[in-house]
């Protein structure tokens, strides 16, 4: 059987000897475009068997196999000059006026993108190393799809990447909880590595029984996304999952005014992360009405999902303390949450779920378009026992969920669980930042050492906001 997990673990250690790629953030990039390009000429071969008439948008002599699948092949500064001069090139500039959808894809892929490696020594043996994995082999697909959701958990750790990449027990649940169908288009507009996206797939699946099924869901499970590399990895996270042709936007949700969407781009169901405590760039809050503009992007995604919404839609999002609370345009934007959907559960996290790139609280909302708010259900989920946070060895998961699961379709009050009426969170100015009234308030107490990491935390995403609007007055 291939040692898939040692063969990307050799991989990395090659690159790590290359100045080009001498950090994570680099290592993953390239490794996001030459797995890209492996699997997707993996997939092309698969089309070409099953489809009449399918013709791959990659050029003759472009495809993997023609340059990097002989171990004996091109080499050194041949190699590089040919990855560079001619591979990168020209599926930059491939011809789109057919409409052929999987061209665009390459198309975008390799012109957000670069050849990071010096030595095409070293390029090379990356190259020979990635030919130990057949992907059309099913047993080796699927095993490399699970080392791949490693490969994207630690870009937790990755520095800003992280931002792209929801734990997994967090998308599994809150798909669980949503519960996609086969015939309703699903939408995750900050779709990053394509986790919620993945996490619907696996589900649909278990509940498709026809073709059909099969190819509605091809159609119906929707991404966005604005930067390169997620982009890139999002596809080849979709094609692993058996998806033809990934159908993922590239581009930026908050661009468009909320009156350019139509009824015909209104979706069942939102699954999303949306990126916060972030500035809005290109001065896209003036795509939004007045009421609601801000430079906040969690409390713009909220609106923007509100509204791309069917009327019966069900969304499933994770946002921060910070939305849940504050006058001013916060309170008019859950204001209109309350008033449009049935805000029926707020699952309240701890504030580790998501470090090391974001130590703040988190809380997953699930609603419903098309019913007002009458009272909201809250529950609090625990840092396991012994557990003083959530890390990168110790991450949440999905069987700390299991009392959480039966106690959603029996609701009750317990130490965990409480409810809210509508009354109450009216008259307190629309705040949902409502702590567990069974829990004494407890003051913890900080070591000098989480203190000054605090501090260090604090002065770093300070100094972040600063560059970006330093950014946005030039």
């Amino acid at each position: 059987m291939t040692n898939i997990s040692g063969i990307v673990k050799s991989a990395r250690k090659i690159m790590r000897q290359d100045t080009g790629t001498g950090s994570d953030e680099l290592r993953i990039l390239q490794l996001g475009w030459m797995l890209f390009l492996k699997i997707f000429s993996d997939k092309d071969k698969e089309l070409e068997l099953i489809l009449d008439g399918y013709k791959s948008p990659i050029p003759d002599g472009l495809h993997w196999d023609d340059w990097a699948s002989d171990d004996e092949g091109l080499t050194g500064d041949e190699l590089l000059a040919f990855v560079d001069q001619k591979l990168f090139p020209t599926l930059a500039s491939l011809d789109l006026s057919t409409g052929n959808k999987r061209a665009v894809l390459v198309h975008e892929v390799f012109s957000n993108n670069y050849n990071y490696m010096k030595s095409g020594i070293h390029l090379r043996q990356v190259i020979n190393k990635l030919n130990e994995i057949d992907f059309n082999n099913s047993k080796d697909k699927h095993l490399f799809g699970e080392i791949y959701e490693k490969f994207l958990g630690e870009l937790q750790s990755a520095g800003t990447l992280g931002e792209f990449y929801t734990p997994r027990a967090i998308t599994d649940l809150m798909t669980h909880f949503i519960a996609p169908q086969p015939h309703e288009k699903l939408l995750d507009p900050a779709c990053g590595t394509g986790g919620f996206l993945t996490a619907a797939l696996e589900h649909l699946k278990s509940k498709s029984s026809s073709v059909l099924d099969r190819e509605a869901i091809q159609n119906n499970v929707v991404g966005w996304e604005y930067k390169p590399l997620p982009y890139l990895l999002a596809n080849t996270n979709l094609i692993l999952h058996d998806i033809n042709l990934p159908n993922i936007r590239f581009g930026d949700s908050l661009e468009k005014s909320l009156p350019e969407y139509r009824p015909k781009d209104r979706v069942d169901l939102i699954l999303a992360n949306p990126p916060f405590g972030g500035v809005v760039s290109n001065n896209n809050e003036n795509n939004f009405p007045q009421t609601y503009r801000t430079k906040e992007s969690a409390d713009l995604f909220l609106i923007l999902m509100i509204h791309l919404l069917k009327d019966g839609g069900r969304a499933a999002i994770v946002l921060p303390d910070g939305s849940l609370t504050g006058d001013g345009v916060k309170e008019r934007i859950r204001k209109k949450l309350l008033e449009d959907c049935n805000l029926h559960t707020i699952i309240r996290l701890p504030n580790s779920v998501f470090q090391p790139y974001a130590s703040v609280a988190t809380n997953l909302l699930f609603f419903t378009k098309g019913e007002t708010t009458k009272d909201v259900w809250y529950y609090e989920h625990k840092l396991p026992e012994g557990y003083k946070a959530y890390s990168k060895t110790k991450p949440i998961q999905l069987s700390e969920f299991d009392v959480l699961k039966q106690w959603w379709n029996r609701r009750e009050e317990s130490e965990s669980a409480w409810s809210v009426d509508i009354k109450a969170i009216t008259e307190s100015g629309y705040n949902l930042d409502i702590k567990n009234p069974h829990q004494p308030e407890i003051k913890k107490q900080y070591s000098s050492g989480e203190l000054l990491e605090m501090l260090d935390q604090s002065f770093s995403n300070s100094k972040k906001l600063l560059e970006q609007l330093r950014r946005e007055m030039n």
